[in-house]
């Protein structure tokens, strides 16, 4: 059966027996309607996936590789921040009547540093260069809550900062690579499955083009929430049928991670239970 499963919903039933509810304090999230969005959550989940022993893919329902993909690729590939890009719908809440989300995700990863040594790059950029010059380097890192123009973002960062490490299989080989995701904030039910899965699919492809194999994700959330009108869809899911984890197939004729698409990836042998639908957004 999927470890990603057991994580989720051990993680999920921990939230729900021993989280702190929001109830009776105010709260920035609304739904729809205008009534507060509070939630219960957990401080400090760290959740960690062997990208070496499966690939993290929710099976208790559906994730649609193909739309993660293509968000991962907007913000890591194209450094956009304009939704008119985008295939799938999650940002919309957040944009402009232009389509841009202001100076959030993709724009500040596009941003060009002098790192001082003759390398004006930037921070994707900058991990490629480290990962194929400095593997053992302690500083291979991306970092976009950028507090000079939080105020011209659509939305603060939530999942903001990556670290990338390189360690020795012990076998000869080059070594494997590693990634620490930091996200200050998450709405579990919405967002943990797409957010693993996207996280996984980009230390697989940074993994590749760099010479390494794909080691362990790290994933450390400050505040794992459930929204109170998501419960009772949680409760369904942790009670759901599990099923193993798919195969990740790569196109490996790839070298070069701008030369990946969201076609470059796929699942072999996903099953999952059925897909849940009209799951409200707290804005």
């Amino acid at each position: 059966m999927s470890k990603a499963d057991a994580i989720f919903t051990d993680m999920c039933q921990d939230i729900l027996d021993n989280g702190c509810s929001s109830e009776g304090h105010e709260v920035r999230a609304r739904w729809p309607d205008g009534a507060p969005a509070h939630t219960v959550k957990r401080f400090g989940v760290v959740n960690r996936y062997d990208l070496s022993e499966e690939f993290p893919a929710l099976t208790l329902r559906p994730i649609p590789l193909t739309l993660c993909v293509d968000e991962l690729l907007w913000i890591w590939q194209q450094k956009s921040n304009n939704i008119g890009y985008l295939k799938s719908h999650i940002w919309d809440s957040w944009a402009d009547s232009s389509g841009s989300i202001g100076k959030a995700y993709g724009y500040q990863l596009g941003v060009k540093y002098d790192f001082g040594d003759g390398r004006i790059m930037d921070q994707v950029d900058n991990v490629l260069w480290q990962l194929e010059h400095t593997p053992y380097s302690r500083r291979i890192m991306t970092n976009i809550y950028n507090f000079a123009d939080l105020a011209e973002m659509g939305l603060e960062p939530c999942a903001y900062s990556v670290t990338f490490n390189v360690t020795d299989t012990g076998d000869g080989r080059r070594g494997r690579l590693n990634a620490i995701l930091n996200q200050r904030s998450q709405d579990v039910l919405a967002a943990n499955a797409w957010n693993v899965c996207q996280y996984a699919v980009l230390l697989h492809m940074f993994a590749q083009v760099s010479g390494y194999e794909a080691g362990e994700l790290v994933h450390v959330i400050a505040d794992a929430h459930i929204y109170d009108r998501h419960i009772p869809t949680v409760e369904e899911l942790i009670n759901r049928p599990r099923h193993p984890a798919p195969l990740l197939l790569m196109d490996g004729g790839v070298t070069d991670f701008y030369d990946f698409t969201p076609g470059s990836v796929r699942f072999e042998g996903y099953e999952t239970g059925p897909q849940i639908t009209g799951i409200p957004i707290a804005v």
